[in-house]
This record gives structure tokens, sequence and C-alpha cells, in this order.
């Protein structure tokens, strides 16, 4: 399977989320969900690390909470991305359908695919990504693997329009 979303959706999502719902993530620096949130973190995104194996330790300043339903009612969170198994995703969208506050967008990490719970969450009106990685997408489409010379297929500078 593929995703399809189009990078002018990914775009948007990037650029309109402000914090996210971290579901799944380790505090062991290895592993890849720490090494996203920290990425994600320094480019300027409320990180909301949730896993109950590590509630109540620190990731970057924050709390690691055991679950969706202990996230603060108020704390509006655009964004739930989803570091689990595909068959915990209907069970991590029916919390966060009910828990909170602002979300507009299911993100499903790399390997991760829930046709199912796909539908559900675009029948309430989310967006819906799965099988990519925020970090990658936000290198790819904000420039920063063409610093590194990997072919991102997107055009970077354009002729000006008074010159075509």
């Amino acid at each position: 399977m593929s995703d399809d979303t189009p990078d002018e959706t990914l775009r948007g999502i990037l650029t309109e989320t402000k914090t996210i719902a971290a579901v799944g993530v380790s505090t062991n620096p290895v592993r890849p969900s720490f090494f996203v949130m920290r990425y994600l973190h320094y480019r300027g995104y409320d990180m909301i690390p949730v896993n109950p194996a590590y509630a109540g330790q620190k990731i970057f300043g924050r709390e690691v909470v055991a679950n969706i339903a202990d996230i603060p009612k108020d704390q509006p969170i655009e964004m739930v991305e989803v570091f689990r198994r595909p068959e915990a995703v209907p069970g991590i969208l029916d919390e966060a359908l009910t828990h909170l506050n602002g979300l507009r967008t299911l993100w499903m990490q790399f390997g991760i695919y829930n046709e199912q719970a796909a539908a559900v969450a675009r029948a309430n009106g989310l967006r819906v990504v799965q099988d990519r990685c925020p970090k990658i997408e936000y290198q790819r489409l904000f420039g920063e693997l063409r610093k590194a010379g990997i072919n991102t297929g997107i055009i970077s500078s354009k002729l000006p329009e008074t010159i075509k």
C-alpha cells in the first residue's frame, strides 16, 4: 500500500499543526520515535509524549502521559502521530476523538496502515496520513534533504513571472 496524500496537503498539515500527541514515543534516544520527536520539538512543535511504559518521565521538558485521556481537555492537539502497531490505531483514534480538542490529523508512521481507522477518521473530518514520517516529510518539503544532496523531486527555484 502507498499513501497518496498530495504534497500540498502534507505541507499544509506540517505548516498549520502546532501541537502533536506522539503516541508510543520512547525515552530511548536510539529509538526512531525518540529521534522523530526530538526533531519535531526542535522545529517548534509542541510535542506531547504518550506512552504508559514511561508515564511520569520527561522528554524534552514534557512529562510523558500514560494515554490520550490524560492530556488536559483544554490542551488543543491538532495531530495524533502513531508509533504503535496497526491493530492499536482504532483504539487510539477512539480515545483521541473522545478526549482531544482541536484534532485535525491522524498520522501513522512508517509501516502503519489501518484502513478501518482511516475511514473512521475521515468520516469525523480528519486528514489521514499513513506509512509516512513527519520528520522526513518536513525535511523533504521544506528543503532540508536537498542540502544533503538528495533529489526530493521539488523544484526550489523558479523564474520570476516577469521573465516568463
